[in-house]
């Protein structure tokens, strides 16, 4: 950090020279001169420190520790309280021991009687008031360990290692990432080369393969053995080849290839001594002249009668030798192209059976599929194939593994560079993914949390509901909360909360205590009414003054809302409830515009469409339904998901034992443009494609990198680059990049 601090103030230096602010560079550089940080360099500040000690000045020393403390240490969480208060003892244990080294008890005296008020009612000083007075303390067995430079030694050194590791940890703003930024920035165009690299060299071994494939056998890749010594045979052999050449020629005239013919150079055809016939050439001689398969018979008779010892002395191949090595090159590229063919048809099943989630997941008809997949892509016109584009780049993945329990919520902040998740011990963490991923703050909680939700305009704060009726508005910044306010004493379990995108209000659903068939382990059968049959309110609370504005109807009677959502200025929101209802509400007129039951059970997650003219809702049945908002319980399209997408989710262990989890946060998040969905699976995040007549629900992008069920997801769009959050049951989360790919 010292040397980006360094740096940018060189570079500011820079900047205000280039742009003649020479007045704000004048009060920059004697601002430098006082700074009492000194450059967040550790050794600087411990130097003033024991500067101020060696010149007895004890004002300047309670000034200077005063002024880290409102800096610095007031930043700090609750646990590092007791580091602070004991480097602070020892600091003043270090100057009073000086001043007896240097017999200056006078100064001790002075010490005492400015620090006695705050000292006296301290245990660890009651003896330390007798020192000045004491004629030898050094032997005195109560301070004689901090006479000794064993002791001083350490003090320093300890002083020296804390202030390094808060300066490391401590939120710094976005300038002094400079340089951790260009050095980021320079390994991934390195990567990049590398990668781009080994795609060209993949691309160009591609294009020999299918080079070869299509060519076929008449591919001369290296001259025979005889060709290339034909310089050194005498006329015996000359004869030999030429009688091999013309019962070769008849051979290969049935299968109408002109292999040796073509291998054989022209300076080196001699005329042979036989028929006419046999001179001219291979090609003449088999469009001219009719062969009967008796005469062909008989020369190939006549070279298998030739001796294969001379033959092999001579180092002279057979023609049934040239005509095995075609034979054996056309079997290994029938080989090859089977073997793949095997490849491609069983990729294709694992995938299918992966991705086998119920009729409506699949195409109509399998075998076309595997079949257009082992084809290849079908052309889309004359001018050539069109392929398949992959709608989504991964750019990166990377994992955030700081908690130890199942996640319950895992939430993006409307700018895009933050995330808050929650685990089921109560453990808030809030990570930034703008540059690095960096835990910013973090909180246990006494009682248990149910709920989580960012406020829109003030995006360092949160809303976190807990299981004993209680909302707290807790400041990421700052690490503390606000505020905590008491809902509903009879209805503990805070569900759900949504804020409105203008910040001013936000709705919180209360409900009364579990069911038992929600605290059993068992996994419960849903029912046509919901398997969470307890009372429920909805209510809307003030975010500025933290008070109560309303309490909304829910008819046909009060129930458990699960979810909540508002469309893009607040003026829609939409409520899954454990009825199966789903509830529209009229945020002007608050009140219920519609509502319509939705599906078998519990509906587990509700959100708008991008054009918000429909509704979205996963629930206990497992189904995926789209809804059209204009006509109330009207179905658009509806999907059956795997069991591992909509829950309860199951993590299974040793000994048969089994954690189960109900859906607590969000089940499925849409890109951008809301054509495509994330949802949960077993090992990792499956995104589908939405076709636009809703026929069919298509898988196009597997994220995996789990181990664990996933039990939440989110997709953030505030950047260029889109991030997906997948969190799952063993407290893991994966932050996947994606670019999309423009049509």
């Amino acid at each position: 950090m010292t040397s980006a601090v360094e740096r940018t103030d060189e570079l500011v230096r820079e900047y205000l020279t280039f742009r003649g602010f020479t007045n704000t560079l004048k009060y920059f550089e004697a601002d430098i001169k006082v700074d009492k940080e000194k450059g967040f360099r550790v050794d600087r500040i411990v130097e003033q420190l024991l500067q101020f000690i060696h010149g007895y000045d004890l004002g300047g020393l309670l000034e200077y520790w005063g002024y880290l403390e409102r800096r610095l240490f007031s930043r700090l969480e609750d646990v590092y309280r007791p580091t602070v208060h004991k480097l602070k003892t020892s600091l003043f244990r270090y100057y009073l021991v000086y001043t007896v080294q240097t017999s200056r008890t006078d100064k001790a005296h002075d010490f005492f009687q400015k620090q006695a008020t705050e000292l006296q009612n301290q245990t660890e000083w009651k003896e330390w008031f007798a020192l000045p007075f004491l004629p030898a303390p050094d032997q005195n067995p109560a301070f004689a360990t901090y006479f000794s430079r064993q002791w001083a030694d350490t003090f320093t050194v300890s002083l020296h290692n804390f202030l390094s590791v808060l300066f490391q940890c401590m939120p710094v703003p976005t300038i002094l990432n400079f340089d951790i930024e260009c050095q980021r920035i320079f390994h991934v165009q390195e990567e990049n080369e590398t990668l781009r690299q080994k795609l060209f060299a993949l691309q160009a071994e591609t294009h020999r393969v299918r080079k070869e494939e299509d060519d076929g056998p008449l591919i001369h890749h290296k001259l025979p053995h005889y060709v290339s010594n034909m310089d050194r045979l005498g006329d015996s052999e000359l004869n030999m080849v030429s009688n091999q050449r013309n019962a070769g020629l008849a051979v290969q005239s049935q299968r109408g290839s002109g292999f040796l013919s073509s291998l054989l150079p022209q300076s080196k055809k001699v005329p042979s001594r036989a028929s006419p016939s046999t001179v001219s050439s291979p090609t003449q001689s088999v469009g001219s002249l009719p062969i009967k398969k008796e005469a062909v018979n008989s020369q190939v008779q006549k070279t298998k009668d030739v001796p294969s010892v001379t033959k092999e002395a001579k180092g002279v191949p057979s023609v049934q030798s040239e005509s095995s090595m075609v034979q054996q090159r056309q079997r290994r590229l029938k080989e090859r192209k089977e073997l793949l063919s095997k490849t491609a048809s069983l990729s294709i099943e694992n995938k299918m059976e992966s991705s086998d989630a119920g009729p409506d997941l699949r195409p109509e008809n399998q075998a076309d599929q595997v079949d257009a997949q082992t084809r290849g892509p079908r052309s889309s016109g004359p001018g050539g194939g069109e392929k398949p584009e992959q709608p989504f780049i991964v750019l990166s993945q990377d994992e955030y593994g700081e908690h130890h329990s199942s996640i319950m919520h895992c939430r993006v902040d409307c700018s895009g560079r933050r995330v808050a998740s929650l685990d089921v011990d109560g453990v808030i963490k809030v990570w930034s993914i703008d540059a690095i991923m960096q835990t910013k703050a973090s909180a246990i909680s006494k009682s248990p949390l149910l709920s989580l939700e960012w406020a829109p305009k003030r995006d360092r704060l949160l809303l976190l509901g807990s299981g004993v009726g209680t909302v707290r508005l807790y400041d990421t910044e700052a690490k503390k909360n606000l505020c905590e306010i008491g809902i509903v004493e009879e209805m503990p379990r805070i569900l759900s909360l949504a804020c409105s995108p203008s910040g001013a209000s936000f709705v919180c659903s209360a409900a009364a205590a579990n069911s038992p068939s929600h605290m059993d382990t068992a996994l419960p059968d849903f029912v046509e009414n919901g398997s969470n049959q307890v009372p429920g309110k909805l209510l809307l609370w003030d975010t500025k003054t933290m008070k109560q504005q309303l309490q909304f109807s829910l008819e046909p009677e009060p129930i458990a809302i699960n979810c909540t959502a508002f469309n893009h200025n607040g003026n829609l929101l939409v409520t899954g409830a454990a009825d199966g209802f789903i509830r529209l509400f009229d945020m002007q007129q608050h009140q219920c515009a519609m509502s319509w039951k939705a599906h078998k059970g519990e509906v587990y997650s509700v959100d708008f469409s991008s054009d918000e003219n429909a509704v979205y809702s996963i629930g206990e049945d497992g189904k995926f339904i789209q809804w059209n908002i204009h006509k109330s319980g009207q179905k658009v399209s509806e999907y059956s998901l795997p069991p591992d997408a909509t829950g309860p989710f199951v993590l299974s262990g040793y000994s048969g034992y089994k954690q189960v989890q109900f859906p607590r946060g969000r089940l499925f998040a849409f890109d951008s443009e809301g054509n495509y969905m994330l949802t949960c699976s077993n090992t990792g995040g499956v995104i589908y494609k939405l076709n636009s007549d809703g026929s069919t629900l298509e898988t196009c992008l597997s994220l995996g990198g789990h181990r664990a069920p996933v039990v939440t997801v989110d997709w953030s769009t505030a950047v260029q680059c889109g991030t997906c959050l997948t969190a799952s049951m063993d407290g893991k989360i994966r932050l996947t990049t994606l670019l999309a790919q423009k049509s």
